[in-house]
């Protein structure tokens, strides 16, 4: 089974200067927790979470209605391509402690999102999913 048979396709990008307000109001308008960033050539640019507004923005005292994407945005994503094996992909979320990754063509355009929901739900393979889930949420190794 290959990526693009599981992953949720019609994914939408923001720009990189999308107000964090906006940014907010499309999470809640598409009832999701993630968004990618898309730069003027449509090429991913970086990824943006709930959890970046609140706490690399409301946190540090940045202004939602004035403040960019781009000055909070993830710019370094984890991604796979759309033909990859499911298994090969569910090992770089492991590998990497994502719960999502960004399903790309091989011209580096955004095709898709792939997260722990669509390997639970859509591929039928539970041992995969519940490995992939367990490796994904084990803590990190402690730094001293």
């Amino acid at each position: 089974m290959q990526v693009k048979d599981v992953m949720t396709s019609g994914v939408e990008c923001i720009s990189p200067n999308t107000i964090l307000r906006e940014a907010a109001k499309k999470m809640k308008e598409f009832d999701v927790g993630t968004l990618p960033i898309c730069g003027d050539d449509d090429r991913l640019a970086g990824m943006i979470t709930d959890r970046d507004i609140t706490i690399r923005a409301v946190a540090a005292g940045l202004e939602p209605s004035m403040a960019e994407v781009r000055d909070i945005m993830t710019p370094k994503i984890i991604y796979c391509f759309e033909d990859q094996d499911i298994s090969d992909a569910a090992h770089m979320m492991e590998q990497n402690q994502v719960r999502r990754l960004v399903v790309l063509n091989y011209d580096k355009r955004l095709v898709g999102i792939l997260s722990l929901g669509d390997l639970a739900v859509d591929t039928g393979d539970e041992q995969l999913a519940g490995h992939t889930l367990e490796a994904v949420c084990e803590p990190a190794a402690a730094q001293l």
